[in-house]
């Protein structure tokens, strides 16, 4: 089994708010791969005393833990078990219902001798290669599909759209958000490689076009992850008229998990 990951800060100013881990359990059978995009807190405040990192390590930790060691679990009782663990550790101090609470993007897969399991909330991405080498891109599109008088500004996406009916879901504080995630599952005989993605990593796809993505799992197999998120910081850098990030940040955290099963 090949398992690289890589991840990198969108400016080294401030903490990276990515979080990836991958799990290998003893009995060499199956594995996990937990892959967390933390939400760039707004200038005045979450309502927490606690920072995004803060909060991505510690569901981050709990996927995969739970992802490994309880089996009998499906992936969304998973993730709603982590959120409400990682809530729990921080209630007392914290105003949880602030739409603005430490939240993330999340991307869970798990595999054992019989079968591949995934889960996708928010707008990171699965990349999953069958055996005959077609690849199908597990995306949560909700976000992208929003009209952008609902995103011009914090407060209005806050307002309108973030955690709500109509509009799209992170993992935050309520565990019940599981079950809005994009889940499903595949023969683990019909899968031979995954990747996940943060959205600061598939720009090399979404924004600078630089292949599909076939494409792209094709570079990681030959290149690795920190090679792709390399060319998407030079594609970054390139882009002085801003005409493939418009708005967008420079550079965005960016997280990569590769494994061939």
């Amino acid at each position: 089994m090949r398992i690289e990951l890589a991840t990198t800060p969108g400016t080294p100013a401030r903490p990276n708010e990515d979080y990836a881990s991958v799990a290998v359990p003893a009995s060499g059978q199956g594995g996990s791969l937990v892959l967390l995009d933390g939400v760039t807190p707004p200038p005045d405040g979450t309502g927490c005393l606690h920072s995004v990192p803060w909060f991505t390590a510690r569901l981050g930790g709990a996927l995969g833990e739970l992802s490994v060691s309880r089996r009998d679990l499906t992936l969304q009782d998973v993730l709603s078990e982590a959120i409400r663990r990682t809530a729990e550790a921080h209630r007392e101090t914290c105003d949880l219902s602030h739409p603005r609470t430490p939240q993330a993007t999340a991307v869970v897969a798990r595999w054992d001798a019989e079968q591949f399991e995934y889960l996708v909330l928010s707008d990171s991405a699965l990349l999953i290669e069958g055996r005959d080498g077609t690849v199908r891109a597990v995306l949560d599109d909700r976000l992208s599909r929003l009209p952008r008088s609902s995103l011009v500004s914090d407060a209005v996406a806050d307002t309108t759209v973030r955690n709500k009916e109509g509009g799209f879901f992170t993992a935050a504080a309520d565990p019940s958000v599981s079950a809005r995630a994009v889940t499903g599952a595949l023969p683990r005989s019909g899968v031979r490689a995954v990747a996940a993605l943060t959205d600061g990593a598939t720009r090399w796809v979404d924004r600078f076009r630089e292949g599909d993505w076939t494409d792209c799992l094709t570079f990681l197999r030959k290149e690795g992850p920190q090679a792709l998120i390399d060319r998407v910081r030079a594609l970054e850098t390139a882009d002085t008229d801003r005409r493939f990030l418009g708005r967008g940040k420079r550079h965005d955290d960016a997280a990569v998990v590769y494994a061939e099963l």
